[in-house]
């Protein structure tokens, strides 16, 4: 087995320039450097937190389970906490590690539900329409 290799944060802070980048994200060290220009939210975030502790604005954005495996793909070291390191900006949610999707939908139904009742309430609000409408012309009578 081998051993999991270790990176202070005065070590990951030497990493913040495009061509060598680390992230501190829940006690993770994570090279960024080949994933900068393929990152969707565009290489000037990844280069915000470049070099220091980006758990809570990784956080913050809500990254699919997708970004979290990319995530995982990129894990370099542990983080090995000093004195005098900065705190954990946020504790690790609970459900870090992305999880198989149970249905190939997964979000996708919470999208259907809400055309769906759309589709319902514009119904009934042309039923209702219709409805005063006849009536109103059956008083004009």
């Amino acid at each position: 087995m081998s051993e999991t290799k270790e990176l202070t944060f005065s070590d990951v802070a030497e990493h913040n320039t495009k061509k060598d980048l680390y992230l501190v994200i829940h006690d993770k060290v994570y090279d960024a450097t080949k994933f900068i220009d393929e990152h969707p939210g565009g290489e000037e975030v990844l280069l915000d937190v470049g070099g220091q502790d980006a758990t809570e604005a990784f956080e913050d954005v809500g990254h699919s389970d997708e970004a979290r495996s990319i995530l995982d793909g990129l894990k370099t070291a542990d983080l090995k906490r000093e004195p005098g390191d900065p705190e954990p900006n946020q504790e690790p949610p609970k459900d870090f590690s992305p999880q198989p999707s149970s249905s190939a939908g997964g979000d996708a139904g919470m999208g259907v539900m809400f055309y769906a009742l759309v589709l319902v309430g514009a119904g009934l609000a042309f039923g209702a329409y219709k409805y005063l409408q006849a009536k109103s012309a059956s008083e004009a009578k």
